[in-house]
């Protein structure tokens, strides 16, 4: 049988990219470290580099952390990286309250958003857990 992904490599290394922000590990769920490396740009390079090899492993941690399910993890990254102000990840997600909130206060102010990142992947995991 195959084992089901709920992280797609590619995306990660597209995020890694912009990964001296940590992008690729907001989404791999290692909100602590990327938002040192948002504070340090990658540790200024030398972590953002090393995980170019560390990228694999990343993924599989995520893959055996994370539960699939209906709400995919990728679709609702780039959902809350282009349009979380506006709520259309909670929409995603079937948390349409939260969502039109969201909507109409910019992502709660920005603090809402800024949560998101810090916690989708864990929302995402309820969700499918729960059906």
């Amino acid at each position: 049988m195959a084992e089901e992904r709920s992280h797609s490599l590619l995306i990660g290394y597209i995020l890694w990219i912009f990964g001296f922000l940590g992008a690729h590990r907001f989404y791999y769920g290692k909100p602590v470290s990327a938002t040192v490396y948002f504070f340090t740009l990658g540790l200024l390079g030398i972590g953002w580099f090393i995980d170019l090899f560390l990228m694999p492993g990343l993924n599989r941690q995520a893959d055996l952390r994370f539960t699939s399910g209906r709400i995919d993890y990728t679709l609702s990254w780039l959902l809350l990286t282009f349009l979380g102000v506006f709520g259309i990840h909670r929409m995603y997600m079937g948390k349409w309250f939260s969502g039109i909130i969201y909507l109409i206060s910019g992502g709660l102010f920005l603090i809402g958003y800024l949560y998101d990142y810090w916690t989708l992947n864990d929302q995402i995991t309820v969700i499918n857990n729960s059906k």
